[in-house]
C-alpha cells in the first residue's frame, strides 16, 4: 500500500489500490461493519467540486443502482466522505480482458463466448435506455468461473460531454472509441456496439484495430481508414467471424448492428457455425444443391388422408446378388477356375429363379383380380333373381305413406311475420324463435376499439419491418440471415394483420379479436428480437 492510500474511508478500512485514472481512484476494501469485501470507487477532490459532474454523478448512482444482471458488477451504495465521492461496488474477483490479452490473443470460441456476455450485459442496460461510452477490455472483468463481469458505467463523463473522454482520462480508450464520439457528435447504443466490435478485433488477432501510435493518428482512423479484415492477420479464423467483426466496426452506425440482440443473434449463427463445421468448411463459401441433385432428393410424402386409386402392377426392380468370391491361391491352378466358375453359375441360376417367381406373381394378380370379380358379379345375379321371384310385402313405411295420402292435408299456418319486417307472433301466441342480436350502441364500440387496437399493431409491424429490413441488408452483405423463428414470426404476424382485417370488414368481432391476439404474440416476439421493448 503506497504511502498515498487512505487507511479507511468511512465504514470501509482500504486493503489496497486496485487501480487508478484521470478521473479517481479504484481500492479494495474491507466493510467494518459486514467483513464483505467490496471495491470503492473515490472520485478525485478537485473534481467533487465541479456542481455539473456533481448533479451528473448522482443521477447516474441512481441509474446504476436498478441495473441488476449477472454480467454486470453490481452498484451496492454511494456516500460522501471528506467532499469527495464514493461509489461502493462488488469486488469482482479475477482479471480484465486486457490484462488476459497481455498472454496473447483468445481462441475463437473464448472470445466469441466472452463477447456474448458482454452483450447480454449491454442489451440490459439498453432497455434502461443506459449508454456505457467506454466499452473495453480493461473494463471487462473475468472470473476463475468464466463470468465476465462488465465494469464502469459512466462513471468519467460530465454533463457537458458528448463525445471524447475529459482531459486527464486515458488515452488508451481512445482505441475503442466510435466515429461519431471521436466527432464530439450525438451517440446512441449503436456506438457502444462498435466498441464491442473493436474489442472483438483485438481479442482473436492479439492487436489493436488501428497501430497509430498518437492520439490524432488514432482518432483520424477511426473515421476515415478501413481496418484490416481480421482474416488477413489470422488466416485460421473463420470468415463468419472476420465478416461479422467488420460489419460490427462500420463507419456509419445504419451500417453496424442496430442492437445488441441483433448482435447476439448474428453471434450465435456464427458459434453454430464454426462448432459444426471445420476451420476449412467454415472458410469456404456456402453451397447451392444443384437443381439435378435437388430433383434427386426423397419426394415428401402426402399426409392426407389416402384415396381409392386402382392399382396397376408396378415391376420392382431386382436388387443385384452379391457374392463374396474368396480369392484363389495360384497353385489351385485348374481345380480354383473350376469353382470359380461352378460359384458364378450357381449365382445366375439363383438370380433368374428369383426373376421368375416375381413375374409369376405379378401376372397371376390381375388374373386372381379378374377371377374374384366374376365370382361376385355371379353372387349378386343370383341373389337379384331371386328377390324378383319373391312377392314384395308392403312396408311399415309405404303404409304410413298410403294412409296420409288418403288423408286432407291440414291448412297450412300463417306466414310467421319476422320483426323488422312486420310486427307478428309465432302460430299459438309464442314470439318468434330468433337467436338475440346485440345492442347496436355496444357492436358499434366493440368495432371502434378493434380497429384502433388494429391500428396500433399495424404501426408496430411497420417498425418492425423496417428494422428487420435493415438488419437482413446488413446480415446478408456478410453471408448471414435471419434465425428461421424470427422468419416464420413475421409472415404469422402479417397473416394474422390480415385475416383480422378480413374480419373487421365483414364485422366478425369474434373472429377479429382472436387474429388480434395472435398477432400482438408475434410483434411482441419480434420487438423483443430487435430490442424495441
Amino acid at each position: 500500500m503506497s504511502e498515498n492510500t487512505p487507511n479507511r474511508i468511512g465504514d470501509y478500512e482500504i486493503i489496497r489500490e486496485l487501480g487508478h485514472g484521470g478521473m479517481g481512484k479504484v481500492y479494495q476494501a474491507r466493510n467494518t461493519l459486514s467483513d464483505r469485501i467490496e471495491a470503492l470507487k473515490v472520485v478525485l477532490p478537485d473534481l467533487a467540486g465541479r456542481s455539473e459532474f456533481v448533479n451528473r454523478f448522482m443521477r447516474e448512482i441512481k441509474v446504476l443502482a436498478s441495473l441488476e444482471h449477472p454480467n454486470i458488477a453490481a452498484l451496492r451504495t454511494a456516500f460522501t466522505a471528506d467532499d469527495q465521492f464514493v461509489m461502493v461496488m462488488e469486488y469482482v474477483e479475477g482479471v480484465t480482458l486486457a490484462d488476459r490479452l497481455e498472454r496473447g490473443p483468445f481462441s475463437t470460441a473464448e472470445a466469441l463466448n466472452y463477447i456474448d456476455q458482454a452483450l447480454a450485459a449491454l442489451s440490459y442496460a439498453h432497455g434502461k435506455h443506459i449508454v456505457h461510452r467506454d466499452i473495453k477490455p480493461a473494463n471487462m472483468m473475468l472470473t476463475p468461473q468464466g463470468v465476465v463481469k462488465l465494469m464502469d458505467f459512466g462513471l468519467a463523463r460530465s454533463a457537458d460531454e458528448v463525445g471524447l473522454t475529459m482531459t486527464g482520462s486515458t488515452v488508451g480508450s481512445l482505441d475503442y472509441l466510435s466515429p461519431e464520439q471521436v466527432q464530439s457528435q450525438p451517440t446512441d447504443e449503436r456506438s457502444d456496439l462498435y466498441s464491442v466490435g473493436v474489442s472483438l478485433y483485438q481479442m482473436v488477432t492479439g492487436q489493436r484495430m488501428f497501430s497509430a501510435t498518437s492520439s490524432y493518428s488514432i482518432m483520424e482512423a477511426h473515421v476515415k481508414e478501413t481496418p484490416r479484415p481480421p482474416i488477413e492477420l489470422v488466416p485460421s479464423l473463420p470468415k463468419p467471424v472476420s465478416d461479422l467483426i467488420v460489419m460490427a466496426v462500420a463507419k456509419d452506425p445504419a451500417q453496424r448492428f442496430q442492437t445488441a440482440d441483433a448482435f447476439r443473434a448474428a453471434l450465435s449463427q456464427v458459434r453454430e457455425l464454426c462448432t459444426t463445421t471445420s476451420p476449412s468448411q467454415a472458410n469456404a463459401p456456402t453451397m447451392t444443391l444443384p437443381a439435378s441433385q435437388a430433383a434427386m432428393a426423397p419426394p415428401v410424402m402426402d399426409r392426407r388422408p389416402s384415396q381409392s386409386v386402382p392399382s396397376t402392377p408396378i415391376a420392382t426392380p431386382i436388387a443385384p446378388v452379391a457374392a463374396v468370391v474368396q480369392p484363389v491361391p495360384a497353385k489351385s491352378g485348374r481345380g480354383g477356375l473350376l469353382a470359380v466358375v461352378v460359384v458364378l453359375i450357381v449365382v445366375v441360376l439363383a438370380g433368374a429363379w428369383y426373376y421368375k417367381s416375381r413375374q409369376d406373381n405379378e401376372l397371376a394378380r390381375p388374373v386372381k383380380a379378374q377371377a374374384l370379380s366374376s365370382a361376385l358379379a355371379e353372387n349378386a345375379a343370383k341373389a337379384a333373381t331371386q328377390q324378383a321371384s319373391t312377392p314384395a310385402l308392403p312396408s311399415p313405411a309405404d303404409t304410413t305413406n298410403a294412409n296420409a295420402a288418403a288423408t286432407p292435408p291440414p291448412p297450412a299456418p300463417p306466414p310467421i311475420k319476422h320483426a323488422g319486417r312486420s310486427s307478428g307472433t309465432m302460430p299459438g301466441g309464442g314470439a318468434p324463435d330468433q337467436p338475440p342480436q346485440p345492442d347496436p350502441a355496444e357492436q358499434k364500440k366493440l368495432m371502434d376499439e378493434l380497429e384502433k387496437e388494429s391500428d396500433q399493431i399495424n404501426g408496430r409491424a411497420s417498425a418492425v419491418d423496417a428494422s428487420l429490413d435493415t438488419l437482413e441488408q446488413q446480415m446478408h452483405q456478410s453471408g448471414l440471415g435471419l434465425r428461421g423463428d424470427m422468419v416464420a414470426a413475421r409472415s404469422n404476424l402479417h397473416n394474422d394483420l390480415n385475416k383480422a382485417k378480413q374480419a373487421l370488414d365483414s364485422a366478425d368481432t369474434e373472429r377479429a379479436r382472436h387474429f388480434l391476439d395472435l398477432a400482438q404474440h408475434e410483434v411482441e416476439k419480434l420487438e423483443t428480437f430487435l430490442g424495441h421493448r
